[in-house]
């Protein structure tokens, strides 16, 4: 952030609000107060800048109207997380991972199998209980954590999909490996949620922020299942675009 005590100038014909207002949007811009970070309280911003409070207050309105902070009941002001737009259409897949360069990657935090809950076999037609292949996968942009996404594979039907996987770092690649063609996306189910300690952990998500989870089946040229994904984003760094 910028030093302790920063000058205004009184007799500039501006504001004093205003140009607290514009060094806060600064120390944003720049990132010395990055994504997510809570400013200094109302008191430690009215000493840096040699003003009352009101007139912080005042200031920290502006950026607030101007989306750049959210002010949490209780918790204080937060500066806002960045958002990262998905885009809908009949035919895609959300939280289908983006384009990457070379500040993003991707993390696999789990491969194993385990017995269908029976919301997983439910969606992908196997009795409770039966063996899947859960794979846990974490996209990152910018050094920040995006979406967390929970893959469920029939693992009777898809014996080799882990080797697959490992060669190829796509779900999609891997299935097609094992056999299957012509994959299509069944109907997305969006809705909200908060998140539990290790999904937040993973996320790096405040305390209070909800999740957008979306839960989707992908088939096969046949309709039958071959995917049951579980995705979950932050709801602050999320935007949701529907297109016909």
């Amino acid at each position: 952030m910028s030093e302790a005590n920063t000058p205004i100038e009184r007799r500039s014909g501006i504001s004093l609000w205003r140009q607290i207002a514009q060094h806060l949007r600064n120390d944003i811009e720049s990132g010395a107060l990055s994504s997510g970070v809570k400013l200094p309280t109302e008191p430690e911003l009215a000493k840096r800048f040699g003003v009352n409070r009101h007139t912080v207050r005042r200031a920290v309105s502006v950026l607030q109207d101007g989306g750049l902070v959210s002010v949490e009941q209780g918790r204080g002001t937060f500066v806002r997380e960045w958002a990262d737009g998905h885009t809908l259409t009949n035919r895609s897949k959300l939280f289908k991972a983006p384009e990457q360069d070379a500040a993003d990657s991707g993390e696999t935090l789990a491969l194993s199998h385990i017995p269908a809950e029976p919301r997983v076999a439910a969606a992908l037609r196997l009795r409770p209980g039966d063996e899947v292949i859960q794979l846990d996968l974490v996209s990152v942009i910018d050094h920040r954590p995006v979406s967390l996404a929970s893959h469920y594979i029939p693992a009777k039907r898809f014996k080799g999909f882990e080797k697959a996987f490992k060669r190829t770092h796509s779900v999609e690649e891997a299935l097609k490996k094992c056999g299957v063609k012509g994959l299509s996306h069944g109907r997305t189910k969006v809705s909200a949620s908060l998140p539990n300690p290790a999904e937040a952990k993973v996320l790096r998500l405040p305390k209070g922020q909800p999740l957008v989870v979306a839960e989707n089946v992908t088939v096969d040229l046949k309709g039958n299942p071959v995917d049951f994904t579980i995705a979950r984003s932050a709801g602050g760094r999320t935007t949701l675009v529907f297109e016909a």
